[in-house]
C-alpha cells in the first residue's frame, strides 16, 4: 500500500496477525500468552475488535506486586492493561511513526481503521522495514536524502 511517491507507510509495515486478548482474559492465561508467543504485550480487544487498552510486560509486573502485597483484587486483564495512549493509521508514514517511538516510551502503534484494531507496528517492525529500504537502495546516502525529501514540513521534528 506505499503512497505514489513510494513513501513506506504504515499498512507496509504492520504485523496483521495479532495475539489479542479480551478484557475478561485471566491475567495469568495473558502472561503466559505473552510468554509463549515471545511477546512485550498484546492489545486487549472487545467483540467488535475495538481497541480497549493494552497488556504488557509492565502489567505482568503490576500483577505480581499486587498478588504480593494486595491480595490479587481481581485475575481479569481489565484490570491491569494500560490505555492505549498513542494509536495510527495505516496511511502513518515510515517517518511519522519513528518520530512518535522516538518521542514517546511506547514499544508498539496499534493501527486502526475506522476505531478499529487493524494491526500494529512495533519498532522492530520500523526498524527492520527501514533496513530493508536502505539494504536494497543501490546508494545509501541518496535513499536517506530521498527520506529527507519525502518528509512534509508539518512533520519535522523542528517544526
Amino acid at each position: 500500500m506505499a503512497t505514489t511517491t513510494q513513501q513506506l507507510v504504515a499498512a507496509d509495515v504492520m504485523t496483521r496477525r495479532l495475539v489479542t486478548l479480551n478484557p475478561d482474559t485471566d491475567v495469568f492465561k495473558a502472561v503466559d500468552m505473552l510468554v509463549k508467543y515471545k511477546i512485550s504485550g498484546a492489545p486487549v480487544v472487545d467483540e467488535e475488535g475495538r481497541l480497549l487498552g493494552m497488556f504488557t510486560e509492565k502489567s505482568c509486573l503490576e500483577v505480581l506486586i499486587d498478588a504480593a502485597y494486595e491480595g490479587l483484587p481481581t485475575a481479569k486483564v481489565a484490570h491491569f492493561m494500560g490505555d492505549p495512549l498513542d494509536t495510527i493509521e495505516e496511511t502513518t508514514s515510515l517517518l511519522r511513526m519513528a518520530q512518535i517511538f522516538l518521542n514517546k516510551k511506547t514499544r508498539r502503534l496499534p493501527v486502526l481503521r475506522e476505531d478499529k484494531l487493524v494491526g500494529q507496528v512495533s519498532r522492530r517492525d520500523l526498524m527492520r522495514a527501514a533496513s530493508k529500504m536502505v539494504k536494497h537502495s543501490p546508494d545509501r546516502e541518496s535513499t536517506l536524502l530521498y527520506l529527507s525529501a519525502l518528509t512534509p514540513m508539518k512533520d519535522h521534528p523542528a517544526v
